[in-house]
C-alpha cells in the first residue's frame, strides 16, 4: 500500500484535533487546574502530530488517542478514575452524548452505555453501603443542557 499524501494526512490530523480537543480539554479542565489542563492538552496533541503516520494507522486512533491523555491526567491529578467513572463524567459532568463519548474515547457506543450502568450501579451500592437512602448522588444537568444533548446539540462545556 502506497503511504498517504502529506496533505491527506495533515487534513486527518486537523479534523481529528478539532473534533477531539474541545472534549480531552473539558475532560483535563475537570481533573486539572486551568493551566495544567491547557498544558495537557498541548502536549498531547504534540504528541499526535509528531506521530501522527503511525497513529494514523492504528486500529483506532482515537482509542490509542484517549489512552495517552487519562494517562497523562491522572499522572498530573495523582487519581487514576476506572473507566466508568471517566465515562459518567464525559456523560453527566462535561454532556456529552453516548455517541460523542464512543468518538472521543474509541470505544463501541454498547461499551459506553455498559460502563454509564456500572457507574450508575456502584453509585447505587456505595449510597446503600452507607445507609443513605437518596436515590443518586450525581449532579444532575440543566434542563437545557440534557435537551441539547438529546438531540446532539453541541453544548458550551465541550
Amino acid at each position: 500500500m502506497k503511504p498517504a499524501p502529506p496533505a491527506v494526512l495533515t487534513n486527518s490530523f486537523y479534523a481529528f484535533y478539532d473534533l477531539h480537543r474541545p472534549a480531552y480539554h473539558a475532560y483535563a479542565a475537570a481533573h486539572l487546574s486551568p493551566e495544567e489542563a491547557r498544558i495537557a492538552v498541548s502536549h498531547l496533541f504534540d504528541l499526535i502530530a509528531g506521530n501522527w503516520t503511525s497513529i494514523a494507522s492504528e486500529r483506532d486512533p482515537s482509542a490509542w488517542a484517549w489512552e495517552q491523555h487519562t494517562r497523562t491526567i491522572a499522572r498530573r491529578s495523582g487519581r487514576t478514575p476506572t473507566a466508568a467513572e471517566n465515562t459518567s463524567l464525559l456523560y453527566d459532568q462535561l454532556l456529552l452524548s453516548i455517541d460523542q463519548i464512543a468518538t472521543v474515547t474509541g470505544t463501541e457506543t454498547a461499551t459506553v452505555t455498559a460502563l454509564l450502568a456500572a457507574a450508575n450501579g456502584a453509585d447505587r451500592t456505595s449510597m446503600a453501603r452507607s445507609g443513605s437512602r437518596t436515590t443518586t448522588a450525581r449532579p444532575t444537568a440543566p434542563p437545557e443542557a440534557r435537551w441539547r444533548r438529546t438531540l446532539g446539540l453541541r453544548t458550551a462545556a465541550v
